[in-house]
């Protein structure tokens, strides 16, 4: 009897050393065109956010975290490369990658998910892709062992409010289109089974799950189970069923025991699209929204989540989407790549509380040109450019210089009694484009063909409109 209660002490011992030695599981739950005002952690009046909001209280919620472009594609590339677009050459073109893009992501790039997947990790991805959708360019060859989702917005579907004849939307399964146009009330729900199904397949080893759900990107669905039972429409419709399959991961992740070994991260890929109103989100206190280089562009909701690890708090730290992929290979023990430039840093010391002070500058481009730099209270913007406006970008010849520690709204210049600052932050901007020269553009290089043909037709036709608006110059 004695013998066996020994040898059932060091078996218990023994599952209990190795849990802990194993290398932590990583989640990356991503919204699409979520604004900092839009969750009840960060002060919405209306959307009902529980799950989101327990994340963030059991965990720490970001004030200050961003991304490192304002619209989809390059942001995406920035996260999971800890790279600059402009590195990457995810610039230019119109923004982002379209059904007819010719390229993708390049292959030269080392992503979070194949330094993992050499460290021996499982590694899916669950939801909207958006860097590249030829098959050389799907997820399967950046690392991911398994992928299901749409390769790019769930606006690039033949029922657009466009009118551009896109083909239908595909839905993968790892490399293989399992349908066409899916139902977009269903697709969040359809999520949410493949990532807790991921989760659950690989309860025994480390692994990397990427969730980067299309919502609450236009157009807005939401299952009927949501339909209609939000205060804010159907944008907060959406959210709510977002937050509600966040719940459902954080769930499967308590009754598998592995919340204490598993570091979840939510944050949105860029500000909020206000030219779509109601449709849209909100970026609350902070000036303009998604693709632009005001705050409301890349300043989004972050909140870190691993019981045990990283304490409950509210941080004011700087941090960005680019320090993603340094910390996590450095948590997992794996080697940041070294023959190209790494733009993020590593901040355990800030998810651990310890240090709040391992970033203090943030750069923000618009595609291919640099618009500000903050460094910490102070912001400097060289170009302005309101999101989505048809007025060509303000030059300034004097930089417009604001406090976001005590202005975050970006009311104020305050560059003229401040010139010490304006000038050291014009050296900043100078050493950076010496710093990072601007790749060649992926985003420029178009399939040919009658898909091509007519949507260039359509962006002419915007070109044209937006001249026709344009003041006229005396």
């Amino acid at each position: 009897m004695l013998s066996a209660l020994l040898l059932l002490l060091v078996t218990a011992s023994a599952v209990s050393a190795q849990s802990k030695q194993r290398p932590p599981n990583f989640i990356i739950i991503l919204a699409d065109d979520l604004g900092y005002g839009d969750l009840g952690s960060y002060g919405h009046p209306t959307i009902e956010t529980p799950y989101l909001d327990q994340l963030a209280q059991e965990g720490t919620r970001f004030t200050q975290f961003y991304v490192a472009a304002s619209v989809c594609s390059p942001s995406r590339a920035a996260l999971l490369t800890g790279r600059l677009p402009v590195r990457t050459g995810i610039t230019g073109g119109l923004g982002v990658f379209f059904p007819h893009s010719a390229t993708g992501l390049p292959h030269t790039e080392i992503t979070i998910a194949k330094a993992l997947q050499q460290k021996g990790y499982h590694t899916g991805i669950v939801g909207k892709w958006h860097l590249g959708s030829l098959p050389d360019y799907l997820p399967t060859h950046y690392g991911f062992d398994e992928y299901f989702g749409i390769p790019y917005s769930n606006d690039m579907e033949p029922n657009n409010a466009a009118h551009i004849p896109y083909p239908a939307l595909p839905l993968y399964k790892g490399n293989k289109v399992i349908e066409e146009n899916p139902d977009q009330r269903l697709l969040t729900q359809r999520y949410t089974t493949a990532a807790v199904d991921f989760i659950k397949s690989n309860k025994d080893k480390p692994f990397f799950l990427y969730y980067p759900n299309n919502a609450p990107h236009v157009p807005l669905f939401a299952s009927p189970a949501f339909a209609g039972k939000s205060k804010r429409g159907q944008y907060g419709d959406v959210v709510q069923e977002f937050d509600w399959s966040v719940g459902q991961i954080v769930k499967t992740l308590k009754e598998l025991k592995l919340d204490n070994n598993t570091f979840v991260l939510f944050l949105s890929d860029n500000g909020p699209w206000l030219t779509q109103h109601e449709n849209g989100g909100s970026a609350g206190l902070l000036r303009d929204g998604k693709s632009s280089a005001w705050e409301g562009g890349t300043r989004v909701p972050a909140i870190a989540w691993w019981p045990g690890t990283i304490p409950p708090r509210v941080s004011t730290a700087i941090t960005s989407s680019l320090d993603i992929l340094p910390t996590l290979l450095h948590q997992a023990g794996a080697t940041v790549p070294a023959d190209k430039p790494i733009d993020g840093v590593d901040i355990t010391a800030v998810l651990t509380g310890k240090n709040d002070t391992v970033r203090t500058i943030i750069y923000y481009y618009d595609s291919d040109k640099l618009y500000a730099i903050r460094k910490g209270s102070w912001k400097a913007h060289f170009s302005t450019h309101s999101g989505y406006s048809p007025q060509p970008p303000q030059q300034h010849a004097t930089p417009l210089l604001y406090n976001i520690e005590n202005d975050p709204s970006e009311k104020e210049d305050v560059s003229s009694s401040h010139s010490d600052i304006v000038a050291a932050l014009q050296q900043l901007y100078t050493a950076q484009l010496a710093a990072a020269p601007v790749a060649p553009s992926e985003l420029s290089r178009f399939q040919p063909g009658e898909l091509n043909n007519a949507f260039q037709q359509f962006i002419q036709k915007r070109k044209e409109q937006a001249a026709s608006a344009a003041p006229a110059t005396k």
